[in-house]
């Protein structure tokens, strides 16, 4: 993406392509950026199996339930259980054919950043980094070094994180202290249609094991554990025993596995959930999981990966030619990929808790770190929560989970405010014949903390500055229009709706009366249910 806004790139990849990697499930929102990237439709023609959802056992019964995507996003119902070397290779073919110069086997030792350019001349390039390599391809120069000089650095580097190592920018996170191990096997039978292409997750005792399906005709199966208690029964037990008894313990997987045969691994994973501060820099940005790690209970890495390498292409490219814009776009980078971060953080806090399959101390654990009320995020995601959300997720624990009291009520007593809210404003704006509407004589009261910023927002292939609306419902600010932005600004004045809308009238002029009336109540209608608007009053 960075190419197609004709900067200069050169990749620099450690391993020689294709390599194995773990991660094979996809979720919908990743579709539309394969799509933007070109390289949907030779992933469309590899093969890969489609994932309509996930099936699990998991929440108050021991008995496996499914859910789809096709219940909440219509528009992508299904995704990909993909074959990583394939997919990978796919993602690094697009690349080269769209301009970047990749070098495998290139792997990068350190960075050296520094203030100045080769020489006082401001026409000069402006050097920020110098990245040193060392080529490790099994060819000819095998072993030799060098630095390339860059403007800037995009640190893809995964869970290796070389700059958040580096610049000791990283932090691990209390909850999530898991491991993994996993493997692929062969001979492995599905669940029964229609859930055959789905990922299974089931709980067990000391914690869940995935399944994934594969058009290779293998299963990636994995065991998440407690990472303190699964390095010392390792040690003991050593690796492929400690394996094969996780899956015992699950009475599903171990049906479907039961005449299959491990052809790969088992492989092991400690270093689990963290985040890095800052992930953005004057010359520097990490993303993926360079930069955040969360869990894999709801395959987001490779989404979280194709999401924050959309918004650092965005990123690099208006910093190399606004560095004011630039300067601004550091924090809005940061609270988008942080956002995403923190949603997937708190469900997967909320499906841990929520469990009452299995009672043991790696649960009971979970569940009581999950009852914690201090996290900033809770009243945002709750919020989420109890309105329409694209992931269907929340639904599957608000259904299948047994969720503590006060949680559920405050669910309930945001879906019951909105509803009445809703109704309100439906009435107000109501008139039979010649009557005006009530609405045109009421006086809209925001509500305190809503706000209006120009800020950079996302726009195509870069940020662009913008206006962005915080409300309570929404604390980390939602794009608005011009005409929602001079809306908040005027109704803080305390004028009535039909002054706002002569007003309005005068300062768009260019729109159609009837399109800004209706434009106009349908923005204080929206704004009045979900709480921005704190009061209509006489």
């Amino acid at each position: 993406m960075m190419a197609r806004q004709g900067l200069s790139v050169i990749l620099l990849e450690r391993e020689t392509f294709p390599r194995d990697h773990v991660g094979e499930s996809l979720l919908p929102a990743s579709i539309p950026v394969l799509e933007e990237l070109g390289v949907l439709p030779a992933v469309q023609q590899a093969g890969f199996l489609p994932k309509y959802g996930a099936t699990m056992v998991w929440g108050r019964q021991n008995e496996p339930w499914s859910w789809y995507f096709s219940e909440t996003n219509r528009r992508y119902p299904h995704s990909y259980q993909v074959w990583r070397p394939q997919f990978d290779q796919l993602l690094l073919d697009n690349t080269r054919a769209q301009g970047v110069d990749v070098r495998e086997g290139h792997q990068v030792r350190a960075v050296d950043f520094c203030d100045g350019g080769s020489s006082g001349d401001s026409s000069q390039i402006q050097y920020g980094a110098g990245v040193h390599y060392r080529v490790q391809n099994g060819r000819a120069g095998d072993g030799r070094e060098g630095v390339i000089h860059a403007r800037f650095v995009v640190d893809a580097s995964g869970s290796s994180a070389l700059l958040s190592r580096q610049l000791s920018l990283r932090s691990w996170d209390p909850f999530f202290q898991n491991l993994a191990v996993y493997g692929y096997f062969t001979g492995g039978k599905t669940l029964p249609p229609p859930d055959q292409t789905n990922i299974f997750i089931e709980s067990y005792d000391q914690g869940w094991l995935w399944n994934i399906p594969l058009h290779t005709g293998q299963t990636g199966v994995g065991a998440v554990v407690d990472s303190r208690a699964g390095q010392r029964r390792i040690a003991g037990r050593g690796l492929g025993r400690f394996f094969f008894e996780q899956i015992t313990q699950a009475p599903h997987t171990s049906k479907l596995l039961r005449d299959a045969q491990l052809v790969s691994g088992p492989f092991v994973v400690k270093d689990w959930s963290y985040s890095s501060q800052p992930v953005v820099g004057d010359n520097y940005i990490l993303l993926g999981d360079a930069a955040c790690f969360v869990d894999p209970l709801f395959s987001s890495g490779v989404h979280l990966a194709l999401m924050s390498g959309v918004l650092a292409a965005a990123y690099v490219t208006s910093a190399l030619k606004d560095a004011a814009l630039g300067q601004a776009a550091k924090t809005v980078y940061q609270e988008l990929y942080f956002r995403e971060y923190s949603h997937f953080r708190e469900l997967a806090k909320l499906f841990y808790s929520s469990n009452r399959t299995v009672d043991s101390y790696f649960w009971e654990a979970r569940r009581l770190l999950g009852a914690e009320k201090d996290f900033s995020p809770r009243r945002a995601f709750i919020q989420a929560v109890a309105g329409q959300s694209a992931r269907g997720y929340e639904r599957a624990v608000l259904e299948r989970g047994q969720l503590p009291a006060d949680f559920i009520s405050e669910i309930g007593e945001i879906q019951g405010e909105r509803t009445r809210r809703s109704a309100e404003a439906a009435a107000a704006m109501s008139g039979s014949g010649t009557a005006v509407p009530a609405i045109y004589r009421l006086v809209p009261l925001l509500s305190e903390g809503v706000c209006v910023e120009r800020k950079p927002v996302l726009g195509d292939g870069e940020f662009r500055w913008g206006y962005v609306l915080t409300t309570p419902a929404g604390p980390e600010g939602t794009e608005c229009s011009p005409l929602v932005a001079a809306l908040i600004s005027q109704m803080k004045e305390g004028a009535p709706v039909y002054a706002l809308l002569e007003n309005l009238k005068r300062q768009f002029s260019g729109m159609t009366p009837e399109k800004l009336e209706k434009d106009l109540l349908a923005t204080i209608s929206i704004l009045y249910t979900d709480g921005a608007i704190d009061q209509l009053k006489g």
